[in-house]
Formats: C-alpha cells, sequence, structure tokens
C-alpha cells in the first residue's frame, strides 16, 4: 500500500525513541485498587477462622475448646467428662426466640439430669450481658437457669462447629461478623457426636424432641435396637436387620414380624 507521508517523514517518525511496553503488573500498580470495606471487627473474626472448616460428621470427636462462660472459664472435653452433654447455641442475648428457648430448657433440666445429661448453651454475646440476660429468662419462664452459657463474641466456637449461616459468610463485609444459627449437638461420653440439629435464626426448637432423641440413642446403645419414628419411652423397639429373627427371639423374647426386615419387640 502507498505510503501518505513522504520518505523523510517516515525517517523522522523512525529515529523517534519508542515507548516501552507497560507490563500488565506494572499498569496494575499505576491504578489505585478499591479497598474492601471490612469492618474492623469482622476482619478480626475472619482472621481467626482456620483455612478448613472441621468435619463433623455423625461418629467424630466433637471439637475441644477453652472458652469464658457464666459458670467461669471452661475446657469443653472436662465439662463433657463421663456424661453425655447438649450443646445448644444462639445467635443473641436479648432476643425473644433465644429467650424462650433457654427458658424451656432450663425448666427441663430435671429431666435432662435423669438421663444423665449436662447442658451447656453458646450465645454469640460477650460475658458481660450474659447475667442480665440470665435474669431475664428466669423472669420470663419463672424458672432458674442452672446450666453455663458460653460466650463467644467473635464466633470462634461457633465457626469451629460451624454454626454460621452461608449467607452471613458471604455479605461479612457488607454485615459484618456473622450470627451464630440455632444449632443442637449431643455427644455421648466418649466425646463422639451422636446427633446434630440446625435450625435458621428465626425458628425455634422442640425441646421435648431434644429429650426424645437422647432417650432412643440411650436404648440403642444398651438394647442394640432401633426405633420407629415418633418413637417414645415404653413403645416396641425395631429389631436391627443385622440381627436374625432366630437369634432376636433369643435376646428378646418375644419377636413381631410384620416383614422379613421388620420386626417389633418389646423395649
Amino acid at each position: 500500500m502507498a505510503s501518505f507521508l513522504p520518505r523523510t517523514g517516515l525517517r523522522a517518525l523512525s529515529a523517534l525513541p519508542r515507548a516501552r511496553p507497560v507490563s500488565r503488573v506494572a499498569f496494575s500498580r499505576q491504578l489505585p485498587r478499591a479497598q474492601p470495606v471490612v469492618q474492623p471487627f469482622a476482619r478480626r473474626f475472619l482472621a481467626t477462622v482456620p483455612q478448613e472448616q472441621p468435619r463433623l460428621r455423625l461418629g467424630s470427636t466433637a471439637p475441644n475448646f477453652k472458652a469464658q462462660t457464666t459458670h467461669g472459664e471452661i475446657d469443653f472435653h472436662e465439662f463433657i467428662g463421663d456424661n453425655w452433654t447438649v450443646l445448644f447455641s444462639h445467635p443473641a442475648d436479648f432476643t425473644p426466640v433465644c429467650t424462650t428457648e433457654l427458658g424451656a430448657f432450663a425448666k427441663l433440666k430435671p429431666e435432662f439430669d435423669k438421663r444423665g445429661v449436662k447442658m451447656i448453651g453458646l450465645s454469640a454475646d460477650d460475658l458481660s450481658s450474659h447475667g442480665d440476660w440470665v435474669k431475664d429468662i428466669n423472669e420470663v419462664a419463672s424458672t432458674t437457669v442452672q446450666f453455663p452459657i458460653i460466650a463467644d463474641p467473635e464466633r470462634k466456637v461457633a465457626y469451629l462447629y460451624d454454626m454460621i449461616d452461608q449467607r452471613d459468610l458471604d455479605n461479612i463485609a457488607e454485615k459484618g461478623i456473622p450470627f451464630t444459627i440455632r444449632a443442637v449437638f449431643i455427644i455421648d461420653p466418649a466425646k463422639k457426636i451422636r446427633l446434630t440439629m440446625l435450625y435458621p435464626a428465626s425458628t425455634g426448637r422442640n425441646s421435648a424432641e431434644v429429650l426424645r432423641v437422647i432417650d432412643a440413642l440411650q436404648a440403642a446403645d444398651k438394647k442394640g435396637i432401633a426405633t420407629p419414628i415418633d418413637w417414645t419411652v415404653g413403645e416396641d423397639v425395631i429389631v436391627p436387620p443385622s440381627v436374625s429373627t432366630e437369634d432376636a427371639k433369643k435376646k428378646f423374647g418375644n419377636v413381631r414380624e410384620i416383614k422379613p426386615y421388620l420386626r417389633y419387640t418389646k423395649f
């Protein structure tokens, strides 16, 4: 193609110093970077979050921790000792649903005691407000909270036990440190997680169901049986498929067969 510049013009242009190409790294350094808006408390929370979330499968060992509670500092495994234990979490102090729940659990303490079960609560607020909140719970529920409540303002225990709503984690830069969901962990004397229940913050738990599943777990451990839907103490239980009908009759006495794989016996 013919040039629109005379040869002298071309020679002049070629004699000019050529600009060095700017690398992507150098170019990016010249541009101001937008800094994420993260609240200081949220930043501290992120700094304490482990790189990998513990796997809290049924049958796995409940993670140990030390924490401040309304009964002083505890080592969780030492607190459990040789007992069954229920750990249940709450989003915050002075919240309506949490207040009703803790009041209900406090009233049921004699029932938990009969089963050799310790209770321990957790609230995401600081220990300084737990005492006044307990007074409110006692007043509202006409009871006396006798079990400890863990203070977890930096969500260390909440993250260790995966008690965090994913939506809060996704929006941590905008909303700040996440709330704690309503979680229930039933832990046996060997420190093994036997059952978990997870509820959103808006939904209160069923305290009677917590007692019912403890009865079912303890019955299964003691008698080697399984329990049908809605089972409560006194009702017939199920013979596990691993036990033959002949062996079941030797072990349990009367066996009622509905199907070869569905057999009932007295508890």
